[in-house]
């Protein structure tokens, strides 16, 4: 919001809607950026996702001038985040790091920098979940979301595109939507193209050198699953509120969203339906 605050203020009253109307975007009031949550990056992003009344969608602001002038990551301000919001944050730094790394889009130094992510991720999340004091787990995990951010500049996926509606039709957390749509995407995409995982098995310290491919992804995703669950994020939509009836308008937003666009495989009307009805 802190990037769309500044775009109001060199354009009072601007339709937010209407953003790419206008192309120089230069001059912008300077902006320093502290997160408080190490979660989405967005710190080190030259975007602002917000919801727009006029459509109840996520839109995408982006350019170059929206990125701050100079990011602070202070552990300590991260310290009173509770156990839930702690898992969530750094649930959706995990999905950025993992849907980044398996984009298609040629960017090996985004892949490396999504990997060591997904590195500290496994091994700080834990500890920040059981130990909110914990500063050293703390910072790993601001170093780790910002790093989620640098890596998807490549993109994400479908596991963004079914969060995205989750939020804005649903109210759910962004994290929490990502946390539980994660292992569900990661299977549909498997399933499709064997071999996508092995090596975010070695970043979370799994064996599968040598392992065919597809069983080395079933252990990454099944790491991944537990992982999830030890964070009290291996529940249902349903039980976030979800409602089936909602399904179809899920749908329509998710097949909008751009992020599917750039997953490891093309997704179809008729995946998104099985994938939000395999989480429901």
């Amino acid at each position: 919001m802190g990037k769309a605050a500044r775009v109001l203020i060199r354009r009072p009253g601007l339709d937010l809607g209407r953003f790419y109307e206008e192309s120089d975007w230069s001059g912008l009031p300077p902006f320093i950026a502290i997160p408080t949550t190490a979660g989405t990056g967005s710190e080190v992003g030259r975007s602002s996702v917000i919801t727009l009344d006029a459509t109840r969608r996520k839109a995408v602001l982006f350019n170059p001038e929206l990125l701050a002038k100079l990011v602070i990551l202070d552990p300590e301000l991260t310290t009173g985040l509770p156990p839930q919001l702690t898992a969530a944050t750094g649930a959706d730094a995990l999905t950025h790091c993992i849907e980044s790394y398996t984009c298609p889009v040629f960017h090996p130094m985004c892949d490396g920098i999504a990997l060591e992510g997904i590195h500290l991720i496994v091994d700080a999340l834990p500890r920040a979940y059981r130990n909110g004091g914990d500063l050293e787990a703390r910072g790993k995990m601001l170093v780790a979301a910002a790093m989620g951010a640098v890596a998807f500049q490549k993109d994400v996926g479908v596991v963004h595109s079914l969060a995205h509606p989750l939020s804005t039709v649903c109210g759910l957390h962004h994290g929490l939507a990502n946390a539980l749509c994660l292992v569900a995407g990661m299977k549909f995409c498997a399933e499709r193209k064997p071999g996508l995982y092995r090596r975010i098995g070695l970043a979370c310290g799994l064996d599968v050198v040598r392992l065919p491919d597809a069983e080395a992804d079933w252990r990454t995703i099944a790491f991944v699953a537990d992982f999830l669950a030890a964070l009290g994020l291996n529940t249902r939509l349903r039980e976030s509120g979800v409602k089936a009836e909602q399904v179809d308008l899920l749908i329509e937003q998710a097949y909008d969203d751009p992020c599917h666009k750039t997953n490891a495989v093309p997704v179809t009307k008729d995946d998104l339906r099985a994938l939000y009805l395999a989480v429901l």
